[in-house]
């Protein structure tokens, strides 16, 4: 596994992608703490697995939904309010 800092990965992607192609992972770093990995593509790959329910699991349509919230806001207010703290 090879460390890349963002601006190495920047000016150098195509030498990076070829290590990454040759079965080599690539961790990208910001400064020195690690922000993402560059994986070789796996075409078979199953990490995802949809299983059966389980015997006697209730279908969806008989699973309830919980009572709607009682807000005396303006949803679409309180949205905006949290959007706006993240800037």
């Amino acid at each position: 596994m090879t460390g890349v800092r963002v601006a190495d990965l920047k000016s150098r992607l195509s030498e990076h992608l070829r290590k990454v192609r040759a079965g080599r992972t690539v961790t990208v770093l910001d400064r020195s703490t690690p922000i993402a990995r560059i994986v070789p593509y796996e075409e078979q790959s199953s990490s995802l697995t949809v299983r059966s329910p389980l015997p006697g699991a209730p279908s969806l349509k008989q699973v309830p939904l919980p009572p709607p919230l009682r807000l005396r806001r303006d949803i679409v207010a309180l949205l905006l309010e949290e959007r706006q703290g993240e800037r």
